[in-house]
């Protein structure tokens, strides 16, 4: 099956901090309290696209998976800005979808991954056991499993 999803450069998609550190490479780059101070000010709905892109999402599966309902999205996407929480759950599955990259080594196998259920996460995609910070720490463990070729 082909993908649907547009190719994307990473680089180009790079909107400003916080992007630079969805990549664990790159946190050290731009700083933990900036972004911190990013989280707090709220995210631009850029980020919120390009995330979406990244994950070959549709907006409204995105926002399911960062609990955020139709119409918040819509006054989301009027006002151009997430709000903290919003900002913070949006960072989260970033982080894991550039670890998923990582792992992985490609962003197509990360998006599949990420989609797929998961033995190890009680026959949940990555993505939906990612909803709260605990089962995001889960997937984390499980995708370090994965690099160092641990059954799981």
């Amino acid at each position: 099956m082909q993908s649907v999803c547009m190719e994307f450069d990473e680089e180009e998609q790079r909107i400003e901090e916080p992007m630079a550190l969805y990549r664990p490479d790159r946190r050290k780059k731009a700083g933990i309290r900036q972004t911190i101070r990013h989280i707090d000010a709220g995210l631009p709905m850029g980020e919120f696209d390009v995330l979406q892109q990244q994950l070959c999402l549709t907006a409204e599966q995105l926002a399911k998976h960062l609990c955020i309902t139709k119409s918040t999205l819509l006054r989301r996407k009027k006002a151009g800005v997430l709000d903290r929480l919003e900002s913070d759950r949006l960072l989260r599955f970033a982080r894991l979808f550039g670890l998923a990259v990582d792992v992985l080594d490609s962003a197509e196998a990360a998006q599949k991954w990420l989609k797929t259920p998961a033995r190890a996460l009680e026959f949940a995609s990555p993505l939906e056991f990612a909803e709260t910070e605990v089962g995001a720490r889960e997937v984390e463990n499980l995708l370090g499993r994965i690099e160092y070729g641990v059954y799981s």
